[in-house]
């Protein structure tokens, strides 16, 4: 097989990596591309995305910053680690210079882009600086019709001094009727707590989309015409074969598609079921190493009895029989079975029913 004759893997199971197609998303972002064109003030210009590790969270956030660039608006991208809010104050105000009259590299009267960065949280004479940069950027940006868009990633593990002081900043510019956009992601339980927080009471109205998994139909479909382009394509029945190994959950779906490539391009002739086995092995390999592990990292040995308690289940659970096997209380199991719904590890599955919100959780756990 000649270079000539395929193309590149055009998979990339990496955190946040552009996906050759984003599967199971259609319209989730419409609202979001309907605001721009408003500018201020539409619903869908705050809009926070939820759901378990490795379902697309950054993909998604990469997704709405495409479309706002596209759509000629100003893009800040940050990741919620300590000094964010200073890091966005120094992207405005650079960028204040850039589009503000005078020489290039002029700085704004009572911006410190050291205290900025170093700052957990701005001190009073700092936030209103931080203030007038951003209102002065908007204003500068509405006369040219267009607008800022702020996304931050990881909120989970973000200072909640910083995101309520980012909250207030944004919903002043809100109020001032400036071109303002501003989308979050993170786990369940971070947007449930930041959300029941009284500092941040105003991000309540974002459009919040919780993201599931695909479904396995359309995960078949987007592997078909992907793999159509290889010399030697895989066969139908192979190709449902790896789309149900991924639960349509999309980092497995990079990993799946990723792996089977890398054997499918090597090979001489079509592929065999062992040869698809190996690839669907050593993606599933990685999924439990990057996604499984880190997703238990803050579980307690109480969250871990109760998910073994699921594992003994081929499929959804009750929660009354979780409790039996526990010989817990019913409000005990219920909170527990609250607090992984909001970790992200289980889902609730029908009227007094629970599942694995994680392809190959039940298994990784069942082994233990």
């Amino acid at each position: 097989m000649t270079s000539q004759q395929i193309t590149q893997n055009p998979f990339r199971p990496t955190a946040g990596a552009e996906p050759p197609q984003l599967i199971g998303r259609t319209g989730l972002l419409d609202e979001f591309s309907y605001g721009l064109q408003i500018r201020s003030g539409a619903p869908g210009l705050l809009t926070i995305f939820t759901g378990a590790r490795g379902i697309g969270k950054t993909v998604m956030l990469g997704e709405a910053e495409d479309i706002a660039r596209a759509q000629g608006w100003l893009v800040v991208s940050e990741t919620a680690t300590t000094g964010f809010l200073g890091r966005i104050g120094e992207a405005m105000r650079s960028a204040t210079e850039e589009l503000g009259e005078g020489p290039k590299g002029r700085r704004i009267t009572g911006i410190g882009a050291a205290g900025f960065s170093i700052t957990a949280q701005l001190p009073p004479a700092q936030q209103v600086g931080w203030r007038q940069v951003g209102e002065q950027l908007l204003q500068l940006l509405d006369e040219k019709r267009t607008g800022l868009t702020i996304t931050l990633d990881e909120i989970h593990g973000a200072n909640r001094d910083e995101l309520a002081q980012l909250a207030a900043f944004v919903q002043h510019f809100i109020r001032q009727g400036l071109p303002i956009a501003l989308l979050f992601a993170g786990l369940p339980a971070a947007v449930s707590d930041l959300l029941n927080e009284g500092v941040a009471t105003f991000l309540r109205r974002a459009d919040r989309i919780d993201l599931n998994a695909a479904a396995i139909s359309e995960v078949e479909e987007s592997y078909l015409e992907t793999f159509a382009s290889l010399e030697h394509p895989i066969s139908s029945k192979l190709i449902r074969k790896a789309a149900e190994s991924t639960g349509g959950y999309p980092f497995l779906i990079q990993l799946v598609g990723y792996h089977l490539w890398q054997i499918a391009e090597s090979s001489e002739a079509l592929l065999t079921a062992a040869s698809v086995d190996l690839a669907l092995a050593a993606a599933h390999r990685k999924n439990t190493r990057v996604v499984l592990a880190a997703a238990l990292a803050t579980a307690s040995p109480k969250d871990i009895e109760f998910l073994q308690a699921m594992s003994e289940d081929d499929g959804p659970s009750t929660t009354a029989d979780i409790g039996r096997r526990l010989g817990d209380a019913k409000n005990t199991i219920g909170n527990y079975r609250a607090r992984l719904i909001d970790a992200g590890l289980i889902q609730p599955a029908g009227r007094g029913l629970i599942d694995f919100a994680i392809p190959g959780l039940r298994e990784y756990i069942a082994g233990l």
